[in-house]
């Protein structure tokens, strides 16, 4: 069984800490922590980043670990910078009114920190992959290479599904049922959580294999905590069209539509 070496993980997280803190003091200054959220991705392809950096001789899948890591958090940072509306988000508003002035300082914790934390730990498998001994690329890397490929091509592809649904002013109001939202209601969620089960079999394939942590944890972020469970809440409240759509298409596993007739 393989472990990132511990002086990797603490370079990693200091690294990090510096760049959580630098954020943190800007969103300080713009009072606008949601600034956060498109340096969900990037935040990954530093850590990967740094574990490359630090080694003297890296190995082919090290390199392969870290371009894949850092196409697709490069592709993420993008969206999400791009899709950053006026003002700060409306949970991280709600979050700042209920804390009053003590907000300012929590925040460096309670999101910046706690997101920190997030990134480390998800990242264990990528930081293996990377920093093991050099051993030769083998079926599981293709494998994994493989299901990193899907998951990528279905989120970008969701993701675009959906800017286009949304740019159609004859959209307003309507729900997407469209392309790949049809057999999933968040081809882009679901896309993001395989390719980052396609990561974690790279440690795996190093031997890490209880490192599955990693991508479980993005899994259950996915699905219970930011993604599918709080945009759900929010949608069913404002379209009740959306209701339908709930009960007709899958929440997460692409599946072929239910009929409610």
């Amino acid at each position: 069984m393989y472990f990132p070496p511990t002086l990797v993980i603490v370079q990693a997280a200091a690294v990090l800490a510096m760049v959580m803190v630098a954020l943190w003091a800007l969103s300080v200054r713009i009072r606008d922590v949601s600034i956060v959220d498109p340096f969900w991705g990037p935040g990954f392809a530093l850590i990967a980043g740094v574990c490359l950096f630090r080694q003297a001789d890296p190995s082919p899948r090290a390199f392969l670990v870290f371009a894949l890591v850092t196409i697709w958090a490069l592709r993420l940072g993008v969206h999400l910078l791009r899709r950053r509306g006026h003002g700060e988000d409306f949970r991280y508003a709600a979050m700042r009114e209920r804390r009053g002035p003590s907000f300012v300082y929590s925040s460096l914790f309670i999101v910046f920190g706690l997101q920190g934390v997030l990134l480390l730990g998800i990242s264990l498998p990528v930081m293996a992959a990377i920093s093991a001994p050099a051993t030769a690329l083998g079926p599981l890397d293709a494998i994994a290479a493989a299901i990193w490929l899907c998951g990528f091509l279905f989120e970008a592809i969701g993701d675009a599904q959906l800017e286009a649904f949304k740019r159609d002013p004859s959209n307003r109001g309507k729900v997407n049922n469209r392309g790949l939202w049809r057999y999933t209601r968040h081809p882009n969620y679901f896309g993001d959580a395989l390719l980052w089960w396609g990561l974690g079999l790279f440690g795996v394939a190093v031997g890490a294999w209880p490192l599955l942590v990693g991508p479980a944890a993005m899994t259950f972020l996915l699905l219970r905590v930011s993604g599918v469970a709080l945009l759900e809440k929010d949608i069913a409240e404002r379209r009740p069209a959306y209701r339908e759509y709930i009960q007709q298409t899958s929440p997460f596993i692409p599946w072929f539509p239910r009929s409610t007739s």
